[in-house]
C-alpha cells in the first residue's frame, strides 16, 4: 500500500524493513522496490517538490511496498521506525554541507549512528553513496567513533549509480565513493517516539489589548525553544491575533500559528490548525507563555487546559 504520511499520522500502518533518505525523484526507489518486492520501504524526503514528484512515479509504475514521509529523517526514524526493526538504510548523495562552519547539519553524525542503532535489526546496515570523499571520510570516522558498527568500503553497486545525481554526475566523470555501516553493538540511550499531548489552550476574560506592537519573544523549555516572532491581527468581525512561532526541539523543526480569538465562552487562546501542526511539550510552552503574557495585559484565565 503506498501513503503519503504527514507528521500527525503515525505510527505507519506497515512497519518498514528499510529505510531511504533523501529518495529525491524516486528512481532509485521505485528500482529497488521491484528488485525486492517482499521488502516494505520507507521513503523520507525533505523537499515537497520531490516528495510529489516521487509519488507520481510510484503511482505511474504500479509500485505498492513504498511508504513515503514529507520531513526530517531524524523525525522518522525515532516516530515511524520500531526498535530493531530495520534491515537496511540507504543514504545516496546527501547534501555534504561542505563549509566546516555548516557541518553540524551533516546527517551522518556520531549521534545519528548511535541513534539507528537502536531501530537497526541484529546485522542491519547503512550503504552510503556520495561523490564527496571529504563527507566520505567524515561519515566513515563518526560512525566507527560511534563504537557500534564495523566499517566496509567496497567500489559503490552499479545500481547505486542510478540516481538523478548520479547520472548527472557520471556524465562529468566524477569519482564515487561507498561504505557500508554493518551494526556490532546498540547504543543503550532511550530513545522513544516524541510524547504527543491533547492540543493546549485556555480560557480568558476581558478585552484583547490593541497591540500596535509586539517584541519578538524567546521562550526557552527543556528539550527545545519556541520563538513568538509576530502578531499579526485577524481578518473578520470577530477580530483576534495570530501569533507566528518558531518551535525547534529535538528531532522536530515546526513552525505553527498559536491564536487568542473572541468565541462563544470567552478570549479563546491556543493553537491554530493551520499547517497540521503537532502537539508536543514546544507548542504548549508556547501556549502557557502566551496565556501568561495576557494576564499581564489585564485578562484572566476561566479555565486552563495544558
Amino acid at each position: 500500500m503506498l501513503i503519503r504520511i504527514g507528521t500527525t499520522d503515525f505510527p505507519l500502518p506497515q512497519p518498514p524493513q528499510v529505510l531511504e533518505v533523501g529518495f529525491g525523484d524516486g528512481r532509485f526507489t521505485a528500482q529497488i522496490a521491484r528488485l525486492y518486492p517482499e521488502w516494505q520501504i520507507l521513503g523520507v524526503e525533505i523537499s515537497a517538490g520531490s516528495v510529489a514528484r516521487a509519488l507520481k512515479r510510484f503511482r505511474r509504475e504500479g509500485i505498492g511496498n513504498v511508504q513515503v514521509y514529507h520531513g526530517t529523517a531524524g523525525f522518522a526514524l525515532r516516530n515511524l521506525v520500531a526498535p530493531r526493526s530495520l534491515r537496511r538504510v540507504y543514504v545516496n548523495f546527501p547534501d555534504p554541507w561542505p563549509k566546516s562552519k555548516h557541518q553540524e547539519n551533516r546527517l551522518l553524525q556520531q549521534s545519528f549512528f548511535r541513534r539507528l542503532s537502536t531501530r537497526l535489526a541484529e546485522g542491519g546496515e547503512l550503504l552510503l553513496t556520495t561523490d564527496h570523499e571529504e563527507y566520505w571520510r567524515f561519515a566513515q570516522a563518526e560512525g566507527l567513533a560511534s563504537g557500534l558498527f564495523e566499517l566496509k568500503t567496497p567500489p559503490p553497486p552499479d545500481f547505486h549509480l542510478t540516481t538523478k545525481y548520479a547520472l548527472k554526475w557520471k556524465a562529468q566523470g566524477r569519482p564515487f565513493y561507498h561504505a557500508v555501516f554493518r551494526k556490532t553493538a546498540e547504543d543503550p540511550t532511550p530513545w522513544p517516539p516524541l510524547p504527543r499531548y491533547p492540543m493546549p489552550h485556555a480560557l480568558l476574560s476581558g478585552t484583547l489589548p490593541d497591540l500596535k506592537h509586539f517584541e519578538k519573544t524567546v521562550v526557552r523549555f527543556e528539550g527545545g525553544t519556541a520563538v513568538l516572532l509576530e502578531a499579526t491581527r485577524a481578518l473578520g468581525p470577530e477580530g483576534g491575533y495570530y501569533f507566528h512561532t518558531h518551535l525547534e526541539e529535538e528531532d522536530l523543526i515546526q513552525d505553527v500559528l498559536l491564536e487568542a480569538r473572541p468565541s462563544a465562552h470567552g478570549l479563546y487562546v491556543g493553537i491554530g490548525r493551520f499547517g497540521a501542526p503537532l502537539s508536543t511539550a514546544g507548542v504548549r510552552a508556547a501556549v502557557e507563555w502566551l496565556v501568561g503574557w495576557l494576564e499581564g495585559q489585564g485578562l484572566r484565565v476561566i479555565q486552563r487546559s495544558y
